[in-house]
């Protein structure tokens, strides 16, 4: 099976409906590189979004602490961990497709512009009133972008 290969501008595209997207084409088989990932948002109201993660930040196993789920500051990881949930982790097929995810901050120089492609899903300026970018949920999570 000849492997197809994506590259996806995140540029105010939703998180959910750009990674369930995401999700769907690495299990068919294809690789799939997501670019601007500090630009995609997350709609709602922007107080319960950083309440939501900071959650998540504190997330600890009274048993053995080391085993506690690990969410990390960073854009390009906040987004990659997003789309890993919504692959069957657990699986062969799954742990497969999640290595044929690649996700940057900005665009790095050897991807050239002209393959870049938004994703057919809607985007955050005609559908939502509040939302907030994953650049800025990471800044407000204690993350410094250069």
């Amino acid at each position: 099976m000849a492997e197809k290969e994506y590259f996806i501008d995140c540029d105010s595209q939703i998180l959910g409906r750009l990674a369930s997207h995401t999700a769907k084409l690495l299990l068919q088989g294809s690789k799939v590189t997501l670019v601007n990932a500090e630009r995609a948002a997350i709609s709602g109201h922007v107080s319960d979004i950083v309440a939501d993660y900071k959650q998540k930040l504190e997330f600890i196993d009274k048993a053995n602490p080391e085993h506690s789920p690990y969410w990390s500051r960073r854009p390009d990881l906040l987004v990659k961990r997003v789309v890993r949930g919504m692959l069957p982790w657990k699986k062969a097929k799954g742990k497969d497709a999640f290595k044929r995810l690649r996700v940057y901050v900005g665009t790095p120089a050897d991807i050239v512009t002209g393959k870049v492609e938004k994703a057919q899903v809607k985007d955050k300026h005609g559908t939502y009133e509040r939302s907030i970018t994953i650049g800025e949920l990471s800044e407000r999570l204690g993350y410094r972008m250069n």
